[in-house]
């Protein structure tokens, strides 16, 4: 157990709020029956026995006797402040419904279900984690739950343990995972149910029913008091351009979000690059133009916002990397294929892609070109974070400014700092926001587990107004989900949220970035605030404020 600070001390006391249907005994009311967001028939066929359930929404009810049942929970994938508190949440809401309830935690993500590797959750264990970041307390991993023998491995210690319930904390990968799995215990009629819980800062796991991923609150205040702290040194010293990249490899809520709360000179968003089917000239063009314009009034500096994922929405890149992703696929498999060296690697690609996708890849640094080519993630996803995205526009800015002043268009100084905030983000001790949402997610789940629901999401809505009145149930898992191309092969997959270029947080900042651009604009958020005045520690993020205006 790791020591505790002083902290860590007096967050501990703080209480987490509970909306108001989940604070004593409650009865399910159940919607119309529903549908997945596309690719009816397909996911209707490969989910028979979870698909069409309805929306369930908690609604205050009579007390009744719950007999004894212990549930399991696993954190899957990425690391996201509030992990802890959702786990707090649901031991506070199993105990709540039986005091002989047990919870157990399975090690290091879903390898330690196959494995069977877990601990049981005591009062103590739990007193000592609450409100705190990280996932520390049981690790997390990427083990991807997909195959017949993990199911039944992990059924085994499931039923030596009594659980009736799995709970697994994850992004849209993850509880894609808890779905199949939901669907295979239902179909063997193991007895086992299994719910899902929305997790990633990245802010891409949200729908109608998902108003946001837990996390996305915590680090963008953390990546915006950090942004603020650059915007105050750039400010003060007048002397450097700050690139800064920022996690969001699908979509870019970070970046923009981060941009409502700092008002940086430029910030990029991946969705509106492949919209207007941009290249990467358009972009160095774009940012060098901002950089000349206030050179001109004799301000060398200023702020970028890139988001991790910026170079696999621009068009060009993007049929490459499509085409990347199905010849490093084995047909045979549907795995990676595995090759004797990097060298060995990049060849067959080089000698597999189309001669258009090949001028691309050759196009591009070397570097870059080079991770392109080389391993994927365990989703077979392009690890773009290890792309030095902001560094290779601040480069290529560079080269376009000297053009320019060969030919008496510029006239500045340009020089460079690079960051990538992405680690210091993801285990921030939680914001009061989602402190609250986490611990009503986890206790939600609870009853999800008392009326019987399994290929449910817990999800907890109308979190802009205050706690008492959010609105708490659970959506069918099959309901956010469609088919997509992943590893060579169509498969079943919750569907990403995009920013919306009609939506009102990017119309906002699409408003404003021009003066952005223009002047000094910052805004310095300051550390994240616990205690004092409400305006400030418990205020949502700017994009769900903008979008329930």
């Amino acid at each position: 157990m790791a020591t505790i600070s002083n902290l860590q001390r007096a967050r501990a006391a703080y209480q987490p709020k509970l909306p108001k249907a989940l604070q004593g005994p409650v009865k399910a009311v159940e919607g119309a029956a529903t549908q997945s967001v596309g690719n009816q028939d397909e996911i209707k066929a490969l989910f028979p026995n979870t698909y069409g359930m309805p929306v369930v929404e908690f609604a205050a009810g009579e007390a009744k006797e719950v007999p004894q049942f212990n549930v399991g929970i696993i954190l899957s994938g990425g690391q996201a402040p509030g992990g802890h508190n959702v786990i707090s949440g649901l031991y506070d809401g199993v105990k709540s419904l039986n005091r002989e309830n047990k919870l157990y935690g399975f090690l290091m993500g879903p390898g330690g279900l196959v494995d069977h590797k877990y601990i049981e959750f005591t009062d103590e264990l739990i007193d000592s984690y609450r409100n705190t970041g990280g996932f520390d307390i049981i690790g997390s991993g990427r083990t991807k739950l997909e195959k017949t023998e993990q199911f039944e491995k992990g059924i085994e210690i499931l039923r030596e343990l009594g659980i009736k319930a799995l709970v697994i904390i994850g992004g849209d990968d993850s509880n894609t995972n808890a779905c199949v799995l939901a669907e295979y215990y239902a179909a063997k009629k193991y007895g086992v149910q299994v719910i899902g819980c929305p997790k990633t800062i990245d802010g891409d796991l949200k729908n109608a029913q998902i108003e946001t991923s837990f996390g996305f609150d915590t680090a963008c205040k953390t990546y915006s008091e950090l942004i603020g702290n650059i915007e105050r040194d750039c400010n003060s010293a007048r002397k450097y351009w700050h690139f800064i990249k920022l996690m969001g490899r699908s979509a870019s809520h970070i970046a923009l979000e981060c941009a409502l709360q700092t008002q940086p000179n430029i910030c990029l968003i991946s969705e509106e690059v492949e919209a207007k089917a941009q290249s990467l000239d358009d972009i160095v063009n774009y940012i060098a133009g901002v950089v000349a314009e206030r050179a001109s009034r004799g301000l060398n500096f200023g702020t970028v916002l890139v988001p991790e994922g910026l170079i696999e929405f621009v068009p060009a890149i993007k049929k490459l990397i499509a085409e990347l992703n199905e010849v490093l696929t084995d047909p045979a498999t549907g795995e990676s294929r595995v090759f004797a060296s990097a060298e060995e690697q990049i060849t067959f690609v080089k000698s597999s892609i189309l001669p258009e996708n090949l001028a691309v890849l050759e196009s591009l640094p070397a570097d870059v070109a080079r991770q392109l080519c080389l391993d994927r993630d365990p989703h077979g996803n392009v690890q773009v974070s290890l792309i030095e995205t902001e560094k290779l526009l601040s480069k290529m800015v560079a080269s376009r400014l000297a053009a320019w002043k060969k030919e008496g268009k510029y006239a500045g100084k340009f020089s460079a700092q690079h960051h990538f905030f992405g680690y210091e983000g993801r285990c921030a001790a939680p914001s009061n926001y989602d402190a609250d949402y986490c611990y009503s997610l986890g206790f939600n789940a609870s009853r999800l587990i008392a009326n019987g629901k399994t290929g449910y999401m817990s999800v907890i809505r109308n979190t802009t107004a205050p706690a008492s009145e959010w609105i708490a149930g659970g959506v069918p898992i099959t309901m956010m989900m469609n088919m997509e191309r992943r590893n060579g092969a169509m498969k079943p997959v919750i569907r990403k949220a995009l920013v919306e270029l009609d939506g009102a947080p990017f119309k906002y900042f699409a408003s404003k970035r021009d003066e952005w651009a223009r002047e000094t604009a910052y805004v310095y958020p300051g550390p994240i605030q616990y205690w004092g005045p409400s305006e400030v520690c418990d205020q949502t993020t700017k994009t769900l404020q903008l979008e329930h205006e």
